[in-house]
């Protein structure tokens, strides 16, 4: 499965915001608080910024701290215009109840690059079901539990150590001495912390 390989830092700064692409190492050491700039050769110089440009930065913004290709994340956003309600809200919606995504909101990873690496090595059940693929859309209902062989992982041991100072969605139940978690309903736009415009993706796809 293709996937981005390069620096992760160097994402941030080509969108000139903290994605937090590193989980909590994103708070201790950032390359942001030393170098803002654009990265490459021409990174300090001047750019005329069009209307097509600010809807592409936002775009890839949402891709990049979502972690998906482009590809993944236009048949996101087809599925997302055939469904009722607002496309934008929709699409952060369904970007949000993917199954590695929850497994980091939960707490058990310490990042969504992290969480898709520990969900495609089959550490995690949904409905008491092995579940292996990162993409999976869960449900309003859906339960989330951690394999009794992965609890005695260092990583994970550290990780959920770690979540106990974090507070999980609205839209979720976390037992994280029991290392489950619950869907309790579909998240809602008002939950959804992430710094992204999505009328600016909709504007630009419907060009």
């Amino acid at each position: 499965m293709a996937r981005y390989t390069g620096p992760v830092c160097r994402l941030c700064r080509r969108e000139a915001n903290k994605l937090f692409l590193k989980g909590d190492r994103c708070y201790e050491k950032c390359t942001m608080d030393r170098r803002s700039q654009i990265p490459g050769e021409h990174g300090k110089m001047r750019r005329k910024t069009t209307e097509y440009g600010i809807q592409l930065r936002e775009k890839q913004k949402a891709r990049r701290i979502y972690g998906l290709l482009e590809k993944q994340f236009r048949l996101s956003f087809e599925r997302a215009e055939r469904m009722k309600g607002i496309t934008g809200e929709n699409l952060l919606a369904l970007l949000e109840r993917r199954l590695d995504n929850v497994v980091y909101r939960m707490g058990f990873a310490s990042s969504r690059n992290q969480a898709r690496q520990l969900v495609r090595h089959g550490h995690f059940l949904v409905n008491g079901r092995k579940a292996n693929i990162p993409s999976i859309t869960l449900r309003s209902g859906d339960a989330i539990s951690l394999k009794e062989k992965s609890r005695d992982s260092l990583l994970i041991k550290q990780n959920l150590e770690s979540a106990k100072h974090r507070t999980p969605p609205a839209w979720m139940e976390v037992d994280l001495e029991q290392a489950r978690g619950t869907i309790i309903a579909l998240p809602t736009r008002d939950q959804i912390d992430v710094p992204v415009k999505e009328h600016l993706i909709v504007e630009m796809y419907s060009r």
